[in-house]
């Protein structure tokens, strides 16, 4: 049974959830323990100056509130809380749903069954393939594809099912898109699907915010599916997430001899199912469907509470002891990957640039030619150029297919 918040109430939740160190944990035993947001807001100052061992925590103002909403709506945006019937069912399942998420673009597409498709911002020819065909199929059959709007894979699988909608989950705040060039792809994202965000309409990512966005992602997903990721990859965080969260997890098969494929191939090794068509998918999808999405009561006493997310600094205001325990992740976990290469890349003005540009895209994995013309954005005749320069090098080998890639280094 869904309910629906009035005005006031959800300028209450959002008020709260805005005040520091309160997390979505926080936000629970506040609502929990004094029965609404509006009377937690109330016995805040009280919490706050009896708090012992804690950091000064500083209470958002009912008009900062007022402000951010009313930015919100200027721009297309509407808050959703948790337990309304606009809340995706599966987000509501996993530990520490966001109590409200702000939404741009077609809520319908939120209840729709989602597959998740994520992987290396500094993507290979076939991988960005690979991405852009699962992604069309999926699609084609009514599945919402979800990612986090980052370059190469994400982007990819984005722009490949924009016409069955996709939505796109945000590090940041919808006024501050990250990264600035994909505004255009996320314009086209709202016509037939939708952004997502938790944090502040006006917020600029930070490094700890992507691996929070990363679990939006994967519990919006019935699977995650993980096309390219090097060991270090952002995007193997998302496959952690979706694992913990009860969901499928599918790797794609990459070359041992390509680092941005160690990552999947790692993942199957683990456990993960082998993911080279989107029929893979689909089929261990379709009873999901079929049967009720999961549901949780994630305001009761009984609500499952993560010992192992650390993403907030959540203040134990209630003897909670560890399981609000500020924690850190290890320095790369914590930071978005910053790879030079960008899938829709800026005009290159040399013959070295087109050449840095085509060899970024391959690896030892063949590619068709028509699939890297698509992904590196430049002229016919420039890539070419640049494919007979590596074969005199002595650097391409071609296959059968009209494909080529690299060869290994010796």
């Amino acid at each position: 049974m869904s309910v629906r918040l009035s005005d006031a109430q959800r300028l209450d939740w959002l008020q709260l959830i805005r005040c520091d160190n309160v997390g979505p944990r926080t936000f629970r035993s506040l609502v929990n323990k004094f029965g609404g947001a509006g009377a937690a807001l109330a016995a805040l100052p009280d919490l706050v100056r009896n708090a012992k061992g804690e950091r000064a925590i500083r209470i958002f103002s009912r008009d900062e509130a007022e402000r951010e909403i009313a930015a919100a709506a200027k721009a297309g945006v509407r808050y959703v809380a948790l337990g309304e019937a606009d809340y995706p069912a599966t987000l509501r399942a996993i530990d520490s749903p966001p109590p409200l998420i702000a939404v741009r673009g077609c809520i319908e597409a939120l209840s729709r069954p989602a597959v998740a498709i994520v992987g290396s911002r500094n993507a290979s020819a076939a991988g960005l393939a690979m991405a852009e065909r699962l992604a069309r199929v999926l699609a084609k059959e009514g599945i919402v594809v979800i990612s986090g709007l980052a370059r190469g894979i994400d982007a990819a699988a984005h722009r490949a099912s924009l016409q069955g909608g996709t939505i796109a989950a945000l590090a940041g705040g919808h006024a501050r898109l990250y990264p600035a060039e994909h505004r255009e792809l996320a314009q086209a994202i709202c016509e037939t699907g939708a952004l997502v965000s938790e944090m502040p309409h006006e917020w600029e990512p930070r490094g700890r915010d992507f691996p929070r966005r990363n679990r939006i992602v994967s519990g919006f997903a019935l699977a995650t599916v993980v096309v390219e990721a090097a060991r270090r990859s952002g995007s193997l965080i998302t496959a952690r997430f979706a694992g913990e969260q009860g969901r499928e997890v599918f790797a794609v098969p990459g070359s041992p001899l390509d680092p941005r494929a160690e990552g999947t191939n790692d993942l199957l090794r683990s456990g993960a199912t082998l993911c080279t068509r989107a029929e893979d998918i689909l089929e261990t999808i379709a009873p999901m469907i079929e049967g009720d999405a999961p549901r949780a009561d994630l305001f009761g006493e009984d609500a499952p509470v993560s010992r192992t997310e650390p993403l907030w600094d959540e203040s134990d205001l209630f003897d909670l002891g560890a399981s609000l325990a500020p924690q850190t992740m290890p320095d790369h976990e914590m930071n978005e990957p910053r790879e030079e290469f960008e899938h829709a890349g800026a005009p290159v003005s040399d013959a070295d640039a087109a050449l840095e540009r085509v060899s970024a895209l391959l690896g030892p994995s063949p590619v068709g030619v028509d699939d890297l013309l698509r992904a590196a954005q430049l002229p016919a005749q420039v890539v070419h150029t640049a494919l007979l320069e590596l074969e005199i090098e002595g650097r391409l080998a071609r296959h059968g297919g009209n494909r080529v890639s690299l060869e290994p280094e010796k």
